[in-house]
């Protein structure tokens, strides 16, 4: 994601509109406003004409495709404002049906009447392509949000059309033929590749998604006066954190705490030859403010563990190499288990035998999760309130394989609800879905953090924040915000293609103290 997605995330409003909704926003601007909706087109193209001569001067020749509805009608609108600058434009409006939306026609008649356009050309019937070429920017207005079923025809021609070429593509709101959430049926040979989207207001769904990049490209994100009003009313159960909120969630420490008000946590992780997972789970939970923390391991991973994370305390199972007989955990304020515990059946039973003595909040991951996944008449055994952090195949194998990432999310959302519980569905923008079925995003995080351990640090991190006293909720927020923010710090000076899981917790403590930074001003 580009830089303007990225601070956009950090420092506005982060609702998640349907289409439908989107349709609504503008609906309601445009009656409290007040505001005619021609003159709300004039000023989405004007942001869009801004930030097209913000990246390409005149020596790029510009070709705008326009479509019947009011995408269109931006498209229009945006080559008239470029060519009144001086730019070479030329503009294709595929009217095919007959049928202009009232806005786009009003702009269709001013490009008419336009002397400085270079060319125009209203496709009623067929349709002679233009030659297109490297240097060229083309305005891609065809369909906008309100499409609902796959492009086909003369339009996916089109689009295939454009795509073969070397032109820089800049699509208005949304990529034609590109759904603002469910494209699971949709054929995706038909979906313009842009290299920039320049959406209106806030980002669309599909955008979070990663087989969907390809076609979104770079992003950018443009304020075109909506109603704020009538977007704090609107309820949507999709939201991206803001790191403002994330900053209000943060606990002041006590002057007189003392490591046994710290609370302690339990670690239950690493089978021999994975003593790793639980070295990384074990740091990253002290790192996480927890007072105390206790590890139970295999007795061959002992000598490991102490010289590895000296501040932990060690509880040595009675097997050699693997977790085979569950402790009390009466003593302890948060259970993470899972990160390479191993699937053996000795191992299952332990584990959810654990899970059925354990009172306090508990963090599954891993191998954790893979056994669950084997044995789904578990699941009814889970304590409720149980917090999940599956992978994307991990998650597959928790619900049943899914087709896309839309389809995945939904399923780890019914989930949640049935378990009522929490599921971090782990990836590029980390999503949080809440038993009541509201859906966090996480801003944070890239692709450095794509390594082995990066998601035994987050078991421990979140384990940790229980064990400090914060709720499921807040723990599971401020968790995966603090792992991709120490990402993304870690980043900045090592670069993201020698990145390791050590790296992130190493960066914890700086991506808290940023976090308990007060605002200036």
């Amino acid at each position: 994601m580009c830089m303007e997605y990225y601070l956009f995330c950090i420092f506005a409003s982060m609702k998640i509109f349907a289409a439908s909704q989107i349709h609504e926003l503008d609906k309601l601007t445009i009656e409290t406003e007040p505001i005619k909706s021609i003159e709300l087109m004039e000023r989405v193209a004007s942001a869009i004409t801004r930030s097209i001569t913000e990246e390409w001067d005149k020596s790029h020749p510009v070709l705008a495709f326009a479509g019947p509805g009011n995408n269109g009608g931006d498209a229009l609108a945006v080559a008239r404002m470029l060519s009144e600058r001086g730019y070479d434009v030329s503009v294709w409006l595929f009217n095919i049906s007959g049928k202009l939306s009232e806005d786009c026609d009003a702009n269709r008649k001013k490009i008419s009447e336009s002397r400085k356009i270079k060319q125009f050309v209203e496709v009623v019937d067929e349709f002679d392509p233009p030659i297109l070429n490297e240097n060229m920017v083309i305005v891609d207005g065809l369909f906008g949000s309100g499409i609902n079923k796959p492009l086909a025809g003369g339009f996916a021609a089109l689009v295939k059309y454009i795509n073969s070429s070397k032109s820089t593509v800049v699509s208005i709101d949304v990529p034609s033929g590109l759904m603002t959430e469910d494209n699971t049926f949709n054929v995706r040979s038909n979906i313009i590749r842009a290299d920039l989207t320049l959406t209106l207001q806030n980002i669309k769904l599909s955008f979070l998604f990663a087989e969907n990049q390809r076609y979104v490209g770079r992003l950018k994100e443009l304020d075109i006066g909506l109603s704020k009003k009538a977007m704090e009313d609107m309820e949507t159960p999709y939201t991206i954190l803001e790191e403002q909120y994330v900053k209000s969630l943060i606990k002041k420490r006590d002057p007189f705490a003392n490591k046994g008000t710290m609370g302690h946590a339990l670690i239950i992780a690493g089978s021999y030859g994975m003593a790793g997972a639980s070295v990384l789970a074990t740091k990253a939970c002290l790192r996480a403010g927890a007072g105390k923390v206790t590890t139970h391991i295999p007795r061959r991973n002992c000598i490991i563990m102490q010289v590895a994370v000296p501040e932990a305390i060690v509880s040595l199972d009675s097997d050699e190499t693997a977790f085979g007989h569950p402790i009390s955990s009466e003593s302890y304020d948060a259970l993470g288990i899972g990160p390479g515990l191993g699937r053996s059946e000795t191992t299952g039973i332990a584990m959810i035998s654990q899970l059925r003595r354990t009172q306090c909040p508990v963090v599954m991951d891993a191998d954790a999760l893979n056994i669950i996944s084997s044995r789904r008449s578990w699941m009814q055994q889970l304590p409720q309130g149980v917090i999940m952090t599956p992978h994307p195949g991990e998650a597959d194998r928790l619900a049943g394989s899914s087709s896309d990432s839309f389809e995945r999310l939904k399923r780890m959302i019914e989930l949640a609800g049935r378990l009522q519980g929490y599921v971090i569905l782990k990836g590029k923008n980390s999503a949080l879905c809440m038993p009541d079925g509201n859906v966090l995003f996480c801003p944070t995080g890239n692709a450095g953090m794509a390594t082995a351990g990066s998601g035994d640090v987050l078991t421990g991190i979140i384990t940790g924040l229980l064990a400090r006293g914060y709720d499921r909720r807040e723990a599971c927020i401020i968790g995966m915000y603090i792992h991709g923010l120490a990402g993304d710090l870690a980043s900045e000076v090592l670069g993201m293609e020698s990145m390791t899981a050590s790296d992130i917790i190493e960066y914890l403590p700086k991506a808290f103290k940023r976090l308990e930074e007060k605002e200036k001003g």
